[in-house]
């Protein structure tokens, strides 16, 4: 059955018809009141031929077909779909609130996937499959409700009628395991820089991250691989680093992932440790909103136009420049979603700040009934020669118990450690949640000796609503001096350097972070994370982290305090850092404060509503260390372009104690096939100048050829609208179909319904869209195709003329193009869009052949957007 769309009639030739055929059109469309009326067709004519037969409008009564609309399950939007609408019987009896004369036509499985508890009532399961249940008079107090005008389906079902699901629970049968497909994921960064002074030099470095994969079915083959090159007058240094690769699929049926190959144990229960083998795990993106986890955000702060890279078990995962003052990180690659994150900051002048940044999860709680595992059996993966790529096997258990309680273990086991953890978590109410535990471990180290520990940890976590206070994190670890964990006792030796030996012979305090002694056991580990709603006036968050080693006084400590808010559209804030560690002779402090004003909402008038604005702010920001030394920025940024795409950025700055001025400009394009970023730095100090580029995006090779894109995500969608060249995407700036009507929307949420929509307003006059938007589920890693029905033709005001009198007001037409039906207005006036060069308009406004005809037709050549044709049918 064909797609009928009556309200294209209404909406897209008001001004070819009369005012008084769009206020009759209108009232037969919204008629809303149950009693049956009477329409005289004399209204329209003095000939009654000359209207069609509108008796099912008399009660709002509609044409059976195919309708688009939005599905609403007890008051909440579930998608939008097609959906059958057939005519409903007189023994069908009417609904309450719904006389547009159709019913729904949803199977039993369509219910079953809206949470309907089928089994519980005999005549829905008896059902047959493809036949249309009307749920009304099955499951008493449930109803329908149709809204024509508005396009909306809303179904009312009992709660007791219905599976005890989670809020936003979508079945696992709506799952969508994707294409087949290659992809390939790329991250270019680089800079060439000169010093001009009498014994200046000059300096190459390039940064490439290449992630790629294949996806078959539910299975998924990824490889991440980076690339670093450094070159200068005194010294060249290239590396390839190879961080991962797997092969991984959902396991519906146990709620978890299958990954084969390189990955990370979980942080929950044992520290994080990399590895090459077998793992089988929960996965929490298949659970609802309601019950999802944690993720970091690395901040700091840059004196200068600074580089930024980010480490993990030796690895760079990822490096970008950022403006002088403070700086937040929060899209790492999920490759380093647990463990310890080492922190580069490399300013212009050659200097370099490194600091940790531990982070844990929350309390270890879990809902009532829900059982978190993870199994590995694999080796020791490390990056550096001074660890022994040992086998282990690795188990863990969290399991939620009634009245708040969750209880949890594990066991690691290889052939010189074996280590045991039980503990358990409770959700304590208005007082917060908190969870204990204790893990003893034998360990043989590197000189053969034994040792025997435990190791203790508090975790506490809690919500002050009413204060405003959010304490994401408050932990303490106590350890005794013969506990160790695994990733120690792989180590050669008892102490030494993990990284250049010859570069950390000659700064050690610099490389610190390279550094480890086996003898130094850690002894106690502080860890906190809090933040402070003030109201009005801003917010504050403190994070922090100190650790203690047995046989030493050195501690590792690092302390973040910051404070947030806006006043009349302007933005501050102030941060503060602390970090000291072994190895340095002093510790690193570094104030900052920066302003932002908002240029655009200031020059703009507050009711500009014509276009959509770019954005343009104003900024100025402070930075000073415990030396006294200072450096000042201001500069503005903003966007061009009319979906925000180009990103700009100009800073002007001076720095104290001789350091002299310094600047930058920079320039971000983000295109349908990928992003480009280019910069210029310089600074008086040294004469320093810099050029900074960049270039990032994906590649997508399906059975319809080759789409590149914006930086693909762990989970994506494929934009299928053939032969619909420049089609934009709706609230996905830079994004269109290539020339083939192909497109890639990066950073879909697995496990979740992702609305993806088209752009009308970009469609060509010679094309046209019956349904331009579409929902989808993909599981973890997939990439779902999106396919949308695009026709390129005509559009024409189309008068069908019937034995040379125009055919009926209201009557129904038909084509054999598969386009969509359209309805009658005054004069014979019907609009088609997509038309085909040549083809078939049936037309029907009654029962009996002398109520319908045919009409063929041949479209003349022409460039005009609407064409106006008459057309005898016969």
């Amino acid at each position: 059955m064909k797609r009928v769309q009556p309200r294209r009639f209404y909406a897209l030739v008001r001004a070819s018809l009369t005012p008084l055929a769009l206020t009759i059109a209108g009232l037969l469309s919204s008629i809303t009141v149950r009693a049956e009326y009477f329409f005289n067709p004399a209204f329209l004519s003095s000939d009654p031929s000359a209207v069609a037969d509108l008796s099912r409008f008399s009660t709002n009564g509609q044409a059976p077909g195919v309708y688009r609309v939005d599905l609403w399950l007890n008051g909440t939007f579930v998608t939008t779909r097609d959906i059958n609408f057939i005519a409903r019987t007189v023994t069908d009896g009417a609904v309450q609130g719904d006389d547009t004369g159709l019913m729904a036509c949803l199977t039993p499985k369509a219910y079953e996937n809206l949470g309907v508890n089928v089994q519980a009532f005999p005549a829905l399961a008896a059902a047959k499959a493809d036949s249309c249940v009307d749920i009304a008079a099955i499951i008493p107090a449930a109803a329908t409700l149709f809204n024509f005008e508005q396009q909306r389906l809303e179904i009312s079902i009992p709660q007791a009628a219905l599976r005890n699901n989670a809020r936003g629970y979508i079945p696992p049968e709506q799952w969508d395991e994707g294409i087949n497909a290659l992809l390939l994921n790329y991250n270019f960064s680089g800079s060439y820089s000169r010093d001009r002074s009498e014994n200046g030099t000059t300096h190459k470095s390039y940064f490439l991250g290449l992630n790629s994969g294949v996806n078959l079915g539910a299975w998924r083959l990824r490889d991440y691989s980076t690339w670093n090159y450094y070159n200068s007058d005194e010294n060249r240094h290239s590396e390839w680093e190879h961080i991962n690769t797997y092969l991984e699929r959902t396991v519906i049926s146990l709620k978890g992932r299958l990954t084969v190959g390189d990955s990370y144990t979980s942080s929950e229960i044992f520290d994080s440790l990399p590895f090459r083998g077998a793992q089988i795990a929960s996965d929490d993106n298949m659970l609802p909103d309601s019950m999802k986890g944690f993720a970091p955000t690395i901040r700091g702060i840059a004196k200068s136009n600074a580089q930024v890279t980010i480490k993990q078990n030796g690895y760079s995962l990822y490096q970008s420049y950022v403006p002088p003052g403070a700086f937040a990180i929060n899209d790492l690659f999920p490759t380093s979603s647990s463990g310890d994150l080492t922190v580069e900051v490399k300013e212009t002048d050659g200097s370099i700040s490194r600091y940790s940044v531990p982070y844990s999860a929350v309390p270890l709680l879990q809902r009532e009934g829900r059982v978190k595992y993870a199994l590995t059996a694999a080796q020791y993966r490390s990056n550096n020669g001074q660890q022994d790529e040992v086998n282990f096997a690795q188990g863990t258990l969290i399991w939620g118990l009634p009245q708040g309680v969750t209880v949890y273990g594990g066991s690691q086991l290889s052939g010189d450690y074996y280590a045991l953890a039980l503990g358990a978590g409770l959700n304590m109410g208005n007082f917060g949640a908190v969870s204990f535990d204790v893990t003893h471990a034998r360990s043989t180290l590197a000189d053969d000796t034994s040792h025997t520990g435990q190791s203790l940890r508090f975790l506490y976590a809690k919500s002050l609503n009413k204060m405003g206070t959010n304490f994401q994190l408050l932990g303490y670890r106590y350890s005794t001096s013969g506990f160790y964990n695994l990733d120690e006792t792989t180590y050669t030796h008892m102490q030494g350097y993990t990284g250049d030996a010859e570069q950390d012979d000659a700064n050690e305090a610099t490389n610190w972070l390279d550094y480890y002694n086996l003898n130094w056991t850690k002894r106690g580990k502080l860890q906190f994370n809090i933040s402070q709603q003030l109201g009005g006036l801003g917010s504050l968050f403190v994070t922090g982290s100190q650790q203690s080693y047995w046989h030493t006084d050195d501690k590792n400590t690092l302390v973040q305090v910051g404070y947030s808010g806006t006043w009349a559209g302007i933005s501050y804030s102030l941060t503060y850092n602390y970090n000291k560690s072994p190895g340095m002779s002093d510790s690193d402090e570094i104030y900052a404060i920066n302003l932002s004003f908002p240029l655009s909402q200031w020059l703009s008038p507050a009711n500009d509503v014509s276009q959509k604005r770019n954005y343009a702010y104003a900024t100025y920001g402070m930075s000073a260390n415990k030396h006294g030394e200072t450096s000042q920025n201001a500069g503005i940024n903003g966007t061009l372009l009319a979906e925000n795409n180009l990103n700009y950025n100009v800073q002007e700055g001076y720095a104290s104690q001789g350091a002299g001025s310094q600047g930058s400009a920079s320039l971000e394009y983000d295109a349908a096939y990928g992003n480009a970023s280019l910069g210029y730095n310089y600074s008086d100090n040294g004469d320093y100048r810099e050029v900074t580029y960049g270039l990032s995006g994906g590649v997508v090779a399906h059975r319809n050829g080759i789409t590149l894109s914006q930086p693909l995500g762990h989970t994506n969608v494929l934009i299928a609208v053939p032969g619909a060249a420049d089609v934009s995407v709706e609230n996905e700036p830079g994004i269109h179909t290539d020339g083939r009507g192909y497109a890639v929307v990066p950073y879909a949420s697995a496990y979740h319904l992702n609305r993806m929509a088209l752009d009308i307003n970009s469609l060509s006059d010679a094309m046209d869209i019956d349904d331009a938007v579409t929902s989808l589920v993909p599981t973890h890693g997939a990439i779902v195709r999106a396919t949308f029905n695009a026709r390129l033709g005509a559009r024409a005001l189309v008068t069908l003329r019937y034995h040379g009198k125009p055919v009926p007001f209201g009557a129904m037409v038909s084509r054999d193009d598969n386009g969509s039906d359209t309805i009658v207005g005054e004069e014979g006036e019907t609009y088609l869009s997509g038309l085909s060069q040549k083809g078939v308009l049936k037309a029907q406004w009654g029962e009996g052949a002398d109520k319908r005809c045919t009409a063929n037709y041949h479209l003349p050549e022409s460039k005009q957007p609407l064409l106006r044709i008459i057309m005898e049918c016969s």
